[in-house]
């Protein structure tokens, strides 16, 4: 059977516990590129034990960053590119979905592939669909470059938004599942940092029209009118457990939804407290607690970071990626 001339990019850092699970589906592909950022644990010794090509990337603080990097790098083999997390596995019915489509020919520039969640186990068959643009034509694709350089804890690869796409965008039928070897504390851990960008992005502004570059029609609409819905965390829940029944997962499934209600709830608790930062600090409100007794939610409002005020693990960090997770 035929190599299918796709490269897989998989980015990693310090991802041993998903990377070996992540590479055994994609033999058929003519290429798999393991973008690695000099993992500390055996994620390199892995990949190149299972036949990844092993590059090292290294950020310099700017634009680009990982994943435009990545789609730019000399080492890719072929124009089409596949982007998996180390922590998503390829189904075969998908990976057979791609061979096909590369026999007959792409009719679109990129591709939508959703991804399905395992928790506590379970493969969920219902709940709010995790759908990002993953296969793509690298020639009329580019990631946005998003005014975010200024946001506390800032990393090193892009963040919850779509590629800007030269042409007609179709969606796949078959999914991956994105099964995480890790525990859940760092699933806490690792939303925390993306409702701490979310956040800041949300109190400046300025950054909306970077965020939605890469979405059309009714998604485009709904990301914005989201943003700016009042009670967005329970809608949300309701989004995931009922209109998409996902309490028909069982356990499982109300730990997604409710998951899914904290993290906008971060987003959200975490932007107001910007807001209520910046009020505190006018010149006019900071006179009047001088000559007055400081109580303790001023003594909060001087906290440096948004992250403060939501609990963080000590797990270690590791790179960010598309969807919430």
């Amino acid at each position: 059977m035929p190599a299918i001339p796709v490269t897989v990019i998989i980015m990693t850092r310090n991802e041993a516990a998903n990377i070996g699970l992540c590479l055994s589906p994609l033999s058929r592909f003519a290429q798999v590129l393991v973008v690695d950022s000099h993992s500390t644990d055996s994620t390199a010794v892995i990949a190149a034990a299972n036949g990844a090509d092993l590059v090292q990337f290294r950020w310099n603080g700017v634009y680009p960053k990982k994943k435009q990097w990545s789609l730019s790098h000399a080492g890719i083999r072929h124009d089409w590119v596949l982007f998996i997390d180390a922590d998503e596995r390829v189904t075969p019915q998908l990976v057979a979905e791609i061979g096909d489509l590369m026999r007959r020919g792409p009719q679109a520039a990129a591709y939508f592939v959703d991804s399905r969640p395992l928790w506590l186990g379970r493969v969920l068959r219902h709940g709010t669909p995790y759908r990002k643009i993953a296969l793509m034509d690298r020639r009329r694709a580019r990631f946005p470059v998003c005014p975010d350089l200024h946001v506390t804890r800032m990393w090193e690869v892009e963040g919850h938004y779509q590629p800007m796409v030269d042409g007609p965008v179709g969606r796949l039928y078959n999914f991956m599942i994105h099964a995480d070897q890790k525990p859940p504390a760092d699933w806490f851990d690792r939303h925390n940092r993306y409702s701490d960008w979310e956040a800041e992005l949300a109190h400046g502004g300025g950054a909306v029209p970077a965020l939605l570059a890469g979405e059309r029609g009714w998604r485009r609409l709904a990301k914005r009118l989201l943003a700016r819905v009042p009670g967005r965390p329970w809608l949300a829940f309701l989004h995931a457990y009922v209109w998409h029944l996902g309490f028909l997962d069982g356990k499982a499934g109300l730990h997604h939804a409710m998951s899914r209600l904290c993290y906008y709830w971060s987003i959200d608790l975490k932007r107001d407290w910007l807001a209520a930062r910046d009020a505190a600090s006018q010149p006019e409100l900071s006179g009047a607690l001088r000559s007055e007794p400081v109580d303790q939610p001023a003594l909060a409002l001087s906290s440096p970071s948004p992250a403060s005020v939501f609990t963080s693990s000590n797990v270690r960090r590791r790179t960010a990626s598309s969807g919430i997770r």
